[in-house]
């Protein structure tokens, strides 16, 4: 593409009939941005005077680029190198490379805050977010967005007969970025928390901080070098995997070519708790209108009302607008009873995780819906075969697994029962999609793939306390790796009592189910976490904020004495290592069971439902880092110390053995 643009602008140019051109896409955008498979790879970059953006900007004719769909990194770099823009109502411009560790390195950190200013530049660089048309004329990016309906090569064709006798001609190099006093350092403290353990977000500063203190030229020059420094980092590395794996989830390899998901209209939620409630929230928030119902009017009333303090609470924030939370509200129909959801199409079971619960629902859905209804259940662990064994259509069933907040949380893990349907199947997957989430095949065990795969990080950062840690110790250890919370805030925030009664079903379906006798303890206190006003912290009535609790200290101490085990001191390392291992070798073991298909899979899962530090790749890309034989070693020491929980699964000692990465594991089909 970059040859054929030049090659056209030196044809035009050196034609005395042309007096000006039009740069457009001839597919569905502009230019999307540039193919992310070439970062990394060695491949030859032209030189600084040689590129697309340097011939755009050094043309003696000027040059309009008319916008449409996306005009993304460097798409919009080559846009402001042409000397007009213009776009259609619908067009969306950013510079989102920061996402994939890098810097945008076409001019971009220079170009951009010569036409909006630096503070804008600045935010629009490192949050890598895409801008409207409309937005980007009001910040100065754009010269003109058509009115709808306009034919935009026609209209660019118009407009360039218009400017094709302007001279100077207006180069966006020729403009000055001025800087207020203070900005850039400001600008790296606001990000301290969200970028912290990365380096591409300060560079992006860094380089725009060029645009304001040197000469273009130098500038251009600078932005190379930061960009050089970022290609081939651990972090870029990181993002790029995980970018790639956002898109390979979607591959279901054994399911049969050529089913389309079905359509649907009218979806419908049952139980109008929290996740009932943020399910609906998911569906209004993109366009659906969702019916809802409860067992109660009470509950339902209840349910309502935490919706609608929910998106008052965006509001507050500035992330909503009024009359938006209007609109969505007025998507999401309270309804009485099972014949009122009878005319839908797609049923979504978000009642409390209990299976004596579920199974009448199945059953009473079964009985009242159309007999093509789609029926799935959010369960987060419970078998999915057994409440398709309620219904005549168990064809029809499959689980869709939402994480909590359900109308903030990307992750939709899809569960796949014995009798599912393809049809059914990829429809689940594509209803995620619809609502904004990244959906991901799981197969029928118990907690599923992301549940189950996390069972023993949750185990054991319980047993590390029988042995010598404390809550906050953990916490500040995953909190300085990367994770938004650490685990133990995490368990206050969902409630102890949630996880009490899984371990609890697990006991009684395993009789050698190791118990967790400390965070048993505090269950049967009523410490149930933020709800509470207790659990592994305690709480200050109106306030989240974690504080360490000595009687917690005290319990934890009391209960390993009791157990006789004995306490050590453990390094962060081993912290980390005991958590994110454990839960490696879960994983493997999922795959060599043939419930996911992909090391990929996993950690899509772990970066969209657990707050996996995404620069970290993902939890089996991370493991790969350290390397598999010295995964698979350090577990196998721990089989020998601790004993069976530790014991190294079949696959990993495989990969370890031939020293494949995880990541090469061989796509398992489901089983």
């Amino acid at each position: 593409m970059s040859d054929g643009i030049i090659e056209s602008l030196n044809q035009a140019n050196a034609d005395p009939a042309v007096k000006a051109m039009v740069l457009i896409g001839d597919g569905r955008s502009f230019i999307a941005g540039a193919d992310i498979r070439g970062f990394g790879t060695g491949r030859k970059r032209a030189p600084i005077g040689k590129r697309t953006y340097d011939v755009l900007d050094a043309s003696p004719k000027p040059v309009v680029a008319a916008i449409h769909g996306f005009a993304l990194g460097g798409g919009l770099e080559n846009a402001m190198a042409c000397h007009y823009r213009i776009a259609v109502p619908s067009a969306k411009v950013g510079l989102p490379e920061v996402l994939i560790g890098i810097l945008p390195g076409g001019g971009g950190t220079q170009r951009l805050p010569r036409l909006t200013g630096p503070k804008t530049a600045l935010e629009m660089i490192t949050s890598g977010r895409h801008v409207p048309a409309p937005e980007a004329a009001d910040l100065g990016i754009l010269d003109d967005v058509l009115p709808d309906g306009a034919n935009l090569r026609e209209a660019a064709v118009a407009y360039a007969r218009k400017i094709a006798d302007v001279r100077p001609l207006p180069r966006v190099r020729d403009k000055e970025a001025k800087a207020e006093s203070g900005i850039f350092e400001a600008m790296r403290k606001s990000i301290a928390r969200r970028a912290r353990n990365q380096i591409a977000p300060y560079h992006c500063i860094a380089a725009v901080e060029a645009a304001c203190t040197l000469p273009f030229d130098q500038g251009i020059r600078r932005e190379a070098e930061l960009f050089a420094e970022l290609e081939n980092a651990d972090e870029a590395k990181a993002l790029r995997y995980a970018f790639f794996a956002d898109r390979e989830v979607a591959k279901l390899p054994d399911l049969p070519a050529g089913i389309a998901p079905r359509d649907f209209a009218l979806p419908a939620v049952i139980g109008a708790g929290t996740m009932g409630g943020g399910i609906a929230m998911s569906f209004a928030d993109f366009g659906y209108d969702v019916k809802i119902i409860d067992a109660t009017q009470e509950a339902l009333d209840r349910g309502m009302a935490r919706i609608r303090a929910n998106y008052a609470t965006s509001v507050k924030r500035g992330s909503l607008a009024e009359d938006e939370m209007q609109r969505r509200l007025a998507r999401i129909h309270p309804s009485g009873g099972y014949e009122d959801i009878a005319d839908c199409d797609v049923i979504v079971e978000a009642v409390f995780e209990e299976m004596d619960v579920k199974k009448p629902i199945f059953a009473k859905l079964d009985e009242v819906m159309k007999p093509d209804t789609l029926l799935f259940s959010n369960t987060s662990a419970l078998d999915i075969d057994a409440l398709a064994d309620m219904t005549k259509r168990p064809q029809n069933v499959a689980g869709t697994h939402f994480f909590s907040p359900a109308n903030v949380m990307k992750l939709l893990e899809v569960v796949r029962g014995s009798k599912s349907s393809p049809e059914t199947l990829f429809t689940a997957m594509a209803l995620g999609r619809r609502i904004g989430k990244i959906s991901a095949m799981a197969g029928n065990t118990d907690g599923f793939v992301a549940n189950r795969s996390r069972a023993p990080f949750n185990n054991e950062m319980v047993i590390l306390l029988e042995e010598g840690c404390l809550p906050e110790q953990v916490d500040k250890v995953m909190i300085d790796f990367g994770y938004p919370m650490g685990p133990f805030a995490v368990g206050d925030l969902a409630g102890l009592d949630i996880g009490a009664a899984g371990r609890r079903r697990r006991a009684l379906a395993n009789p050698n189910y190791r118990k967790l006798p400390i965070a048993d303890k505090l269950v049967e206190m009523g410490r149930y976490g933020q709800k509470t006003g207790a659990g592994w912290y305690r709480y200050e009535k109106g306030d989240r904020t974690p504080h360490p609790d000595p009687e917690v200290a005290a319990i934890i101490k009391s209960v390993a004495s009791e157990m006789g085990v004995p306490r050590k001191t453990f390094s962060d390392t081993e912290i980390l290592q005991r958590l994110l291992f454990s839960s490696v070798n879960e994983a493997c073991r999922i795959l060599e069971e043939g419930k996911a298909y992909r090391a990929s899979d996993v950690d899509v899962m772990w970066l969209h439902g657990f707050g996996f530090p995404r620069y970290r790749g993902g939890l089996m890309f991370w493991a790969d880092g350290i390397g598999v034989k010295n995964v698979h070693a350090q577990i196998a020491s721990w089989h020998q110390q601790y004993g069976e929980r530790w014991a190294p699964s079949r696959l990993l000692r495989e990969l370890a053995e031939t020293n494949t990465p995880l990541r090469d594991a061989k796509p398992a089909l489901f089983a």
